[in-house]
């Protein structure tokens, strides 16, 4: 069994060849794309193309081979591209197998657009466009970078949101997020918690020192019926942009 594999040796390239063919075979079997990824889809293609050399089939590279003789892998339940699991259950519930190298259109198409979202709110090269805005101001978790550029596209009237500094009074003054609109501060939580679940079609992000405070009054929120709630998950002090005091 041959077990040192040379990447840029012939038998390689050429089982590698193979592999790619093989894999634009199942997408057009079964109507698959390939992985926005690319990166994902050379790490499985040179994976299947390595298991093709030692074993003699395209075994699964995300999992352990099981089996030191080829009977032993015969009657273990090993799995062989395109997967049993992948086939029935993986890329039907979530769009993807577990390897990621296939995917259906729908679920490529949402990650090519996540990426594009990413690029754009963390390098600043351009301004989020009104549909990334939209996705970005559900997403539940956002960094420094995310919540500075929702707050600019709020400002182009692209994007509505509740911005809530759950802090307490003495922190607001000494320095909080440009564009905050209101102030909640956890020690009067209960108080205020009825009229902040009357507001259930509103998006909201909340906010405080690290992160900690505003995820604790996410998750009780979440839990009573409030769907679009983010949270700045390393606070203010994650926070790139303009801080403004008083």
């Amino acid at each position: 069994m041959q077990q040192n594999i040379d990447v840029n040796s012939d038998i390689f390239q050429a089982e590698l060849e193979k592999t790619w063919k093989f894999v634009e075979k199942v997408n057009k079997q079964f109507g698959f794309v390939q992985n926005p990824d690319d990166e994902v889809n050379e790490g499985v293609a040179m994976g299947l193309a390595r298991n093709r050399l030692i074993y003699g089939k395209r075994y699964c590279p995300c999992f352990i081979v099981q089996g030191e003789t080829e009977d032993e892998r015969k009657v273990a339940d090993n799995r062989i591209c395109p997967c049993k699991p992948a086939l029935e259950k993986e890329i039907p519930e979530d769009g993807v197998c577990h390897c990621g190298i296939f995917c259906t259109p729908e679920y490529a198409e949402q990650k090519s657009k996540e990426k594009q979202l990413d690029e754009a709110s963390h390098t600043h090269s351009r301004g989020l466009t009104k549909e990334e805005a939209q996705m970005l101001v559900k997403k539940e978790q956002l960094d420094g970078d995310e919540l500075e550029s929702l707050l600019e596209a709020r400002e182009l009237g692209m994007v509505q949101f509740s911005l809530i500094d759950v802090r307490e009074l003495m922190e607001y003054k000494m320095g909080h997020i440009k564009g905050t609109n209101e102030l909640l501060p956890t020690t009067q939580f209960y108080d205020w918690m009825p009229k902040l679940l009357a507001r259930k079609d509103e998006n909201i992000i909340l906010y405080c020192h690290t992160g900690s405070r505003s995820f604790q009054v996410q998750q009780i929120l979440k839990s009573n019926g409030m769907q679009s709630i983010g949270n700045l998950y390393r606070g203010i002090i994650s926070y790139p942009g303009e801080i403004v005091q008083g």
